[in-house]
C-alpha cells in the first residue's frame, strides 16, 4: 500500500476537468485509489462525483492511498498528475 498527501494550489480547488482526467487516470490502472480529505470519509478515486463532493478548495490537503499489483505506478503517475494540474 502506498499513501501520500498532496496539498491543493490550485486557486479554484479540485473543480471538474481536472477531476475527470484524474478519474480517468485512475481507472486506467487496476490498483484501487481512495482520496481523502480532512474529516470527511474516503471516496474512490473512480467516482467522479464523489471527488466533487469532497469539496476539495485551495489549500486542502487530500490523502492519496493506492493499494493493488501496479501501486507504485500508479503512484507515479498520480503524483506527477497532481503537481501538473492542481
Amino acid at each position: 500500500m502506498k499513501e501520500f498527501t498532496y496539498i491543493i494550489e490550485d486557486e479554484i480547488g479540485i473543480h471538474a476537468r481536472p477531476a475527470g482526467n484524474l478519474v480517468k487516470l485512475i481507472k486506467t490502472f487496476s490498483s484501487t485509489v481512495t482520496l481523502e480529505k480532512e474529516g470527511k470519509p474516503p471516496v474512490s478515486g473512480t467516482a467522479l462525483m464523489k471527488i466533487m463532493g469532497l469539496g476539495v478548495k485551495c489549500g486542502d490537503t487530500v490523502k492519496f492511498t493506492i493499494e493493488g499489483e501496479d501501486e507504485e505506478e500508479a503512484f507515479q503517475q498520480i503524483a506527477e498528475f497532481m503537481d501538473a494540474n492542481l
